[in-house]
């Protein structure tokens, strides 16, 4: 050990760049797993999410545009747009508070979002689907048409 810390001194002010971007991603590993871990939100794959909707009544948004929505959707799914939650007009989920909410978008990424918004605005079962509806389709799972 006593020739380890010298070393290690060494190394630090040779490599500089390198130190500061491990620290830099120890410190995003360690914020995102913080951030996973408090988050009012979770994230749910194919099954869970059908569990949810068989078992327990699940409401699925889809977040997608209206033309998205027409040409593919999650059965009984319904259609809100990001902005819509972003500006508070939820008055077609807002008897929804207590029912498990899964939000769906094209891949995934926008839902982690407005799944926030849905909780700070006092929904209490809020849950994204992993990968969206590119996911689900990669399954084979059904879709319908409106």
């Amino acid at each position: 050990m006593e020739e380890f810390m010298p070393m290690a001194t060494a190394f630090a002010k040779n490599h500089t760049l390198i130190v500061v971007a491990w620290v830099a991603v120890f410190i995003m590993v360690i914020f995102s797993f913080i951030k996973a871990t408090t988050s009012k939100t979770k994230v749910i794959d194919n099954a869970e999410a059908i569990a949810l909707i068989n078992n327990q009544n699940a409401v699925v948004i889809d977040l997608r545009s209206i033309d998205e929505f027409t040409n593919g959707h999650i059965i009984n799914s319904l259609n809100l747009l990001p902005t819509e939650i972003k500006n508070h007009n939820i008055g077609k989920i807002e008897q929804h508070k207590n029912t498990p909410v899964i939000l769906v978008c094209t891949n995934g990424v926008t839902s982690t979002t407005s799944a926030e918004i849905l909780a700070k605005q006092g929904f209490n079962h809020v849950y994204t689907l992993k990968d969206g509806l590119a996911g689900w389709r990669a399954a084979s799972l059904p879709l319908v048409r409106k």
